[in-house]
């Protein structure tokens, strides 16, 4: 079901930039103090689109993908929920606060959601 044909120039570049996007996330994570967990998803997220170059994946496996990251952003939404209500919303851009640990999380709720997308991405071209 899935598209057996090697992807086009087009989902090439896409993946490419895609690839190197995550890459970089996932560097950036490894001074986080769970950055492990951080570096994993964005580094298997970046593992798939860099797979995608050259084939494309199965849309069974992309599913399971979507799910693991849908629960875990679900997981996490309430801190963004909790940053909706704030006045200063600039203070997303700024230092972690200890004090608001909504910070973090609506960080983390957003790199899942970025990451959910390009995988939502995979899943359709996968379909076709």
């Amino acid at each position: 079901m899935g598209n057996q044909n090697k992807p086009s120039s087009r989902q090439k570049i896409v993946n490419i930039v895609l690839f190197l996007l995550f890459a970089a996330f996932a560097i950036v994570q490894l001074n986080d103090k769970d950055g492990f967990i951080w570096f994993s998803i964005y580094g298997v997220v970046g593992l798939v689109h860099l797979y995608a170059i050259f084939k494309p994946l199965k849309p069974s496996v992309l599913l399971l993908f979507l799910i693991g990251l849908a629960i875990y952003a679900a997981m996490h939404a309430s801190y963004f929920l909790d940053w909706l209500q704030v006045q200063n919303k600039s203070e997303l851009f700024g230092e972690m606060v200890y004090e608001k640990p909504y910070l973090e999380g609506t960080r983390e709720f957003l790199g899942l959601v970025i990451a959910l997308v390009s995988m939502v991405y995979q899943w359709r071209q996968s379909k076709k």
